[in-house]
């Protein structure tokens, strides 16, 4: 047998009848098999041309389950035709050694329609496999991202906390679960503390990595200094972090702030790097934003970064935040997104206060506490969100 054509199952009785519409349906691309009943039908049978008299009314179902199936019969009227169509069987064709080139049409197309049936069956069978395979993949990369999540949470400091009586806090907001936001408080000595304040580019695991790199580092650094030259600490600090992320080749880079407090002198040393928003100091009931500028840290080479003093009165409060804060606020352009800050933060007292300013604004941020933990039943934030408060010096260790 040529395997090139197709082989058509012809059931009907013995008779010149069927020899005949078996000799009408061969031709160039068609075989025919000749059979009394479905029993035995060759395994590469393509489709059963079968006359309505000849299967039992029970049998059409299992029939057409089994292979594609075009009936034939006398007479429109035939009630073995009929039944045939009740159970579901619609390629019919009535006297077909009439239209045999129709009849052949039929078949062909039949055998067509029932290859794509199945080719769209395994397609769909394929598809279930790697969406299954897909959520099994998405669960443990969900997984992987709590737990990196939980670790970097780890990382952060304590909150609240006083250090030298001044108070320190914070609100931690990831985007989903990995942070690309990151702050840090310690004290160094009776004297002297040191803080920083960090947002790096993007959000998610490559910018959560660099928040350990800033967090290893600055942990070393501060070990390393003498305690002498507090001016100088926050511009080399930044200088050599712009260095570190320069080296790594990963496409990073951060706004940084990095400020030490002189408990003696009330005094704020510090630099910045291309911070957004400003930080925002309130004392004496004024706001004002923090002088200075500086470049993003880890994308110019060879960068050298302002050193900056400021005096602190007896009561104030510093406010950091990254710009996610800046997608929560109304207004078209930023200069109007800034200015509805300014205004939340001088009505603000507490971190509190002005996070619940904020959720007025912003429905993601009134679902579930997010402070300390990524919240898996809010929708994500369109980026990392973190603000954070220094306020002093009458607080009590």
């Amino acid at each position: 047998m040529d395997h090139s054509k197709q082989l058509i199952a012809v059931i009907a009785e013995p008779g010149p009848e069927r020899n005949a519409l078996a000799e009408a349906i061969t031709c160039d691309g068609m075989w025919v098999f000749a059979a009394d009943n479905i029993s035995y039908l060759p395994a590469e049978t393509a489709l059963i041309v079968a006359h309505a008299h000849a299967v039992p009314h029970q049998h059409w179902s299992q029939l057409a389950g089994r292979l594609p199936t075009l009936v034939v019969s006398d007479s429109r009227q035939d009630a073995d035709l009929i039944k045939a169509v009740d159970i579901g069987l619609v390629d019919y064709i009535v006297h077909p050694l009439r239209h045999a080139e129709l009849l052949r049409r039929m078949i062909r197309k039949a055998i067509e329609l029932h290859a794509l049936a199945s080719e769209r069956d395994r397609d769909r069978a394929r598809l279930a496999e790697l969406n299954e395979s897909l959520e099994t993949h998405l669960a443990l990369l969900r997984m992987d991202q709590q737990s990196g999540g939980h670790i970097q949470r780890r990382l952060l400091p304590a909150r609240p906390k006083v250090i030298n009586s001044v108070y320190f806090d914070y609100w931690f907001a990831p985007s989903l679960y990995l942070s690309g936001d990151f702050l840090d408080y310690q004290r160094y000595n009776e004297r002297y503390s040191a803080f920083y304040f960090a947002d790096v580019s993007g959000h998610g695991a490559s910018s959560a990595f660099v928040t350990v790199l800033l967090k290893y580092l600055c942990n070393r650094w501060l070990n390393e200094w003498d305690g002498l030259q507090p001016e100088r600490l926050a511009p080399d600090w930044l200088a050599a972090m712009n260095r570190e992320l320069q080296g790594t080749d990963i496409g990073k880079h951060a706004t940084l702030f990095v400020g030490v407090i002189d408990h003696c002198s009330h005094t704020l040393h510090y630099s910045l790097g291309a911070q957004l928003p400003m930080p925002l100091l309130v004392a004496d009931g004024q706001l004002v934003r923090l002088e200075g500028e500086g470049m993003p840290v880890g994308l110019f080479p060879d960068i050298e970064y302002p050193s900056l003093s400021c005096a602190l009165p007896a009561e104030f409060r510093l406010w950091l935040c990254s710009d996610g804060v800046l997608e929560c606020l109304p207004g078209k352009t930023l200069d109007t997104r800034l200015k509805e800050l300014e205004q939340l933060i001088s009505e603000s007292v507490t971190l509190e206060q002005l996070r619940d300013r904020l959720a007025q604004t912003n429905a993601l941020l009134a679902e579930g506490d997010a402070i300390d933990e990524a919240n898996p039943d809010r929708d994500a934030l369109p980026d990392d969100l973190t603000i954070m408060m220094v306020s002093g010096f009458g607080h009590a260790d």
